[in-house]
């Protein structure tokens, strides 16, 4: 890795829990947030996911997300989100987050994530 930054957007470094369902999977997965962003996120755990693996992510005052696996090395993960959050409200204690919600941003969706595969357009290997 070098040492130049080239993200466009800019992310928190911090430590909280959030809850991760797998596609088509029915346990939920506890994982500690490295960094979040309003465009994707860090987590890390004991979670097996490849990239591309399509995620529903609950977030403390931020609610469910939906999103993808961008990458994956050893326990770390980057997930993509499918639409933007207000990030700032996951560092708010649980129920202090209301005054940010007033706050309006205008979307960016440079890191916005493909959408799904559909089955029709899957080949056979």
């Amino acid at each position: 890795m070098s040492a130049v930054e080239t993200r466009t957007v800019t992310r928190d470094s911090l430590f909280l829990l959030a809850s991760i369902r797998v596609e088509q999977d029915e346990e939920a997965h506890k994982v500690r947030v490295r960094n979040l962003s309003d465009g994707g996120m860090m987590g890390e755990g004991n979670l097996r996911v490849k990239r591309g693996n399509r995620l529903q992510i609950e977030l403390r005052n931020i609610g469910k997300v939906e999103g993808s696996v961008a990458w994956v090395q050893d326990n770390r993960f980057g997930i993509a989100f499918d639409e933007e959050v207000e990030s700032q409200l996951a560092r708010k204690p649980s129920g202090e987050a209301s005054s940010l919600t007033e706050r309006k941003s205008e979307n960016s969706w440079a890191h916005r994530a493909p959408p799904a595969p559909t089955p029709q357009s899957l080949r056979k290997v």
